[in-house]
C-alpha cells in the first residue's frame, strides 16, 4: 500500500518552539502565523523535561496552553516524541543510556542524539513518555499527528555500547541460528576468526589494521537499521493502540537505516528535512555545470520512493549553521521559494519551514528561520507570504497528484551498506548516480528512484521504459530474474562495472562476472581493473556509428566478452593495455535490450546513451526550455502540471509551442518567448 499523506488538502507550516520563548510571545507568533496562512505547526520534539521534569512526574501545562492557543488560531499540530534528547536526569541515574564510539568512549550528556537504541532502561522510558503523552493528546484539539524522534541516525549512525553489543549477538542468533552457520556466512576460517561460543561475538572493535570482516561489516548495518526500526516501532504501537486517529510519521533519511522498510511497517507517511544550502558546503563546485542546490532533486526522488506524496518536516527558510561549524551562506532573493517548489514540484504535500523564529542561545543561534532575533519584518517573511499565497490557491488542486516519470534509477540498501566499505564498487555507484541525475535533469527527463526490496514486483519495474542499475554488486536470485523478466517483456536495463559479482552474503561467486545477468546482458567480464587516477583513465571510443568524442571510462574497468551474436558492442576502450577491446556492449534478450557499461557512468556517456534509447523530454510538444531549468510534472486523474524551476542566478528564456495557463500568476501564457526570472518558479496547466 502506497504510504502517502491522508487526504487531498495542502498543509503549510512551520516549525514552533513554545518552551524556548515567553509565553506572552505565542499569541502574536500564531497570530501572525495564521496571517501569513500557515496551517500547521510542529513541536515538542526536543522538550522532555517539560513533559517529565523527574522521574515518573509527568506534566502538560506548558504544552497544552501551547497547543489551545494555537488551536484558537487555526493552526493544526504535529507533536514529537521527546525521545532524541533523554534529559540530564536519565543520563546522569543510567549512563548504561548513552552512545559509545568505536573506540570505546562514552558519550556525555550534551547536544542530542547521545543515546543508544538498545538499552533496555532506555526503552522503557521511552515506552512511558510515549504512552504518557498519547494518553494525554490521543483526542487533543488540534493534535493532527506524531512525528517519532527526530532525524533517526543524524549526527551518528553507528552504536558500540555494551548494550548493543549484547542486542547484535541476539540478532545474528535470531538470523543465522547456530555459529557454524555464522562462522560460513562471515567467512570467518578466513584469517582464524572463526567463533565457538556466542560471548566471542562483538561489533567491531578496534584492531591492528583499519580493515575489518567485510561480511561482518555488512551484517553490522543490516542490525542498526533493524534496530532502528525496532525502536521506533515501540512508539509506533503505543500510539497506534491509545491514539489510533492521530497520523504517524518520522523526519530524515539517514545512513544505515531502511527507511523504506519503515515506512512500509510503521509510518502513515514519510517525512523529510530538506536544506539545499548545504550544497554550499558539500558540493561539487569543482566539476563542469555544478548541480549545487539543484542536488536535491535527486535526494527527493529518493525520499519520493519511500512515499509518493510527503511531508517535508523542515524547509530551510534561511541560511543555516551551528555556532562552531556547517555555516552557510544567506539565500539569495527567491531562492527560499524556489527551495519550496522544488519539495512540491517532486511529491511534497505539506512543507513545514524551519524554523518561525532564530533561537536566541544555544548551538542552533545560526540557524535562521523566517523571523530573525528582532521579529520585525524581513525579505524572508515576505517570500513566505508570497509562497503560502500561491500555495492557498493551488495546493487543493495538486494535493494527492503523483509524479510522473518513464525512467528510475535502482538503488538498494546492501549494495549501499556494502559500498561504504568495499572502494571495488562504493565510489562507482556514487558517481554513477551522480552523473545520470545530472544527465537527465539537464536533458528535461523527470526520473525516479526504485529501491529494490524483497517486496518489490515486476509490475513495479514495468511502470517505467528505463531501469538504470549502476552497479549492484550484491544481486540475488530472485532480482536477477525479476531483472531478466522485465527486460524480457520489453524493458530496456542498463548494468555499469562490478555488477552482480557478489551473493547477499558479500561473498564472491565462482562464476564469470556479472554473474547471475551474465546471460542477460551476454558478455562475461574478460579483465578488470581499478583505475586509481585521472591520469591513468582511459577513454572509451564510440563505434557505432556516431560521432561522439571519446570520453574517459572512470573509476573501474570491466574488460568485456561477448558470448554470442546478438550483442552488439557500441564502444571499445581507447587506451592501455586493453585498447579496442569492448566498453559498452547492448544485447537484445527477448522484447527488450540489456546493456553493460564497463566503468563508472560519466555524464557525457549518460547523455550519450539518453539519444541511444530514445528518451525524449517531457517538455516534447509544448515547450523547449534551457538546461538551467528543471521541469518535474506531477498528474492527478486526467490533469497534468509542470512545475518549471530556474535555479540559475541569471534570467534564461524559454519557447512554449502551445497556450497554456499559469497557474501561480492566473493567467494566460501564448505561444513565443518566454522569459524566466533568476531563481522563479512557474507552474502551468498541461491539462
Amino acid at each position: 500500500m502506497d504510504k502517502t499523506i491522508p487526504g487531498e488538502q495542502f498543509d503549510l507550516g512551520v516549525c514552533y518552539y513554545p518552551e524556548q520563548w515567553p509565553e506572552h510571545m505565542w499569541a502574536d507568533d500564531y497570530r501572525r502565523m495564521q496571517e501569513l496562512g500557515f496551517t500547521i505547526i510542529r513541536m515538542g520534539e526536543f522538550a522532555w523535561n517539560f513533559f517529565e521534569p523527574e522521574e515518573g512526574v509527568f506534566t502538560f501545562d506548558l504544552f497544552d496552553r501551547a497547543i489551545d492557543l494555537a488551536h484558537a488560531h487555526g493552526l493544526k499540530v504535529i507533536l514529537g516524541t521527546p525521545t532524541a534528547t533523554p534529559p540530564a536526569w536519565m543520563t546522569y541515574q543510567y549512563p548504561e543510556i548513552l552512545n559509545v564510539s568505536f573506540d570505546g568512549v562514552q558519550y556525555q550528556h550534551g547536544v542530542r542524539r547521545h543515546y543508544n537504541y538498545s538499552s533496555p532502561v532506555y526503552r522503557q522510558y521511552c515506552a512511558k513518555i510515549t504512552e504518557a503523552m498519547a494518553k494525554h493528546y490521543a483526542n487533543y484539539p488540534g493534535v493532527a499527528g506524531w512525528q517519532i524522534d527526530n532525524e533517526l541516525n543524524c549526527e551518528v549512525n553507528v552504536f558500540y555500547s555494551q548494550a548493543d553489543h549484547a542486542a547484535f549477538r541476539i540478532w545474528l542468533r535470531e538470523k543465522y541460528g547456530s555459529l557454524d552457520v555464522l562462522n560460513q556466512t562471515w567467512g570467518t576460517v578466513f584469517w582464524n576468526q572463526s567463533y565457538s561460543d556466542w560471548e566471542q561475538v562483538h561489533l567491531s572493535r578496534p584492531a591492528p589494521s583499519k580493515s575489518a570482516n567485510p561480511h561482518q561489516a555488512l551484517d553490522e548495518k543490516r542490525f542498526i537499521s533493524d534496530n532502528v526500526i525496532s525502536f521506533a516501532r515501540l512508539q509506533v504501537d503505543i500510539l497506534r493502540r491509545l491514539a489510533p486517529q492521530q497520523w504517524i510519521t518520522t523526519n530524515g533519511m539517514f545512513g544505515h537505516l531502511d527507511s523504506h522498510a519503515m515506512t512500509d511497517e510503521l509510518l502513515d507517511f514519510f517525512s523529510y528535512d530538506s536544506y539545499p544550502n548545504f550544497s554550499t558546503i558539500w558540493n561539487d563546485a569543482d566539476r563542469e555545470n555544478p548541480l549545487m542546490d539543484r542536488s536535491y532533486s535527486n535526494q527527493l526522488a529518493k525520499v519520493r520512493s519511500a512515499s509518493p506524496t510527503f511531508c517535508i518536516m523542515e524547509q530551510q527558510s534561511g541560511p543555516g549553521g551551528w555556532v562552531n561549524l556547517l555555516a552557510q551562506s544567506a539565500p539569495k532573493p527567491g531562492q527560499m521559494r524556489l527551495w519550496t517548489y522544488q519539495s512540491v514540484a517532486h511529491g511534497a504535500d505539506m512543507v513545514l519551514f524551519f524554523r518561525w523564529r532564530t533561537a536566541t542561545f544555544g548551538t542552533e543561534i545560526y540557524w535562521h528561520g523566517i523571523n530573525d532575533y528582532h521579529n520585525r519584518p524581513n525579505r524572508r517573511v515576505t517570500e513566505a507570504a508570497k509562497i503560502s499565497m500561491e500555495l492557498g490557491k493551488i495546493g487543493e488542486i495538486i494535493a494527492g497528484s503523483r509524479f510522473a516519470a518513464d525512467v528510475a534509477i535502482l538503488h538498494d540498501y546492501d549494495n549501499e551498506w556494502d559500498g561504504e566499505f568495499d572502494v571495488w564498487h562504493g565510489p562507482l555507484t556514487r558517481e554513477s548516480e551522480y552523473s545520470w541525475s545530472k544527465a537527465l535533469q539537464f536533458s528535461h527527463i523527470p526520473y525516479d528512484y526504485l529501491y529494490v526490496q524483497n517486496k518489490t514486483t515486476l509490475h513495479d519495474l514495468t511502470r517505467y521504459k528505463v531501469l538504470i542499475y549502476p552497479h549492484p554488486a550484491i544481486m540475488s536470485e530472485e532480482t536477477a530474474e525479476l531483472l531478466k523478466q522485465y527486460v524480457a517483456g520489453g524493458g530496456k536495463l542498463l548494468f555499469g562495472a562490478r555488477s552482480g559479482y557478489k551473493d547477499q552474503r558479500g561473498h564472491c561467486r565462482m562464476t564469470p562476472f556479472p554473474g547471475l545477468v551474465a546471460d542477460l546482458c551476454g558478455v562475461t567480464v574478460e579483465d578488470f581493473t581499478l583505475v586509481l587516477n585521472e591520469a591513468s583513465t582511459p577513454n572509451m571510443r564510440w563505434i557505432d556509428g556516431a560521432d561522439e568524442a571519446p570520453t574517459p571510462a572512470r573509476l573501474f574497468n570491466d574488460i568485456l566478452l561477448p558470448e554470442n551474436d546478438s550483442v552488439q558492442t557500441l564502444a571499445v576502450f581507447d587506451g592501455d593495455y586493453y585498447a579496442g577491446k569492448p566498453a559498452l556492449t547492448r544485447n537484445a534478450y527477448g522484447s527488450g535490450e540489456a546493456y553493460y557499461y564497463g566503468a563508472a557512468f560519466s555524464r557525457e556517456v549518460a547523455d550519450a546513451l539518453i539519444h541511444r534509447l530514445g528518451l525524449a523530454p517531457a517538455t516534447t510538444g509544448w515547450a523547449e526550455l534551457p538546461p538551467e531549468v528543471e521541469v518535474a510534472i506531477r498528474v492527478k486523474q486526467n490533469r497534468r502540471f509542470a512545475f518549471l524551476l530556474n535555479f540559475s542566478d541569471k534570467p534564461v528564456r524559454a519557447h512554449l509551442l502551445r497556450e497554456m495557463d499559469d497557474m501561480l500568476a492566473g493567467k494566460q501564457l501564448g505561444v513565443g518567448e518566454l522569459d524566466i526570472a533568476p531563481y522563479d518558479v512557474l507552474v502551468l496547466a498541461l491539462s
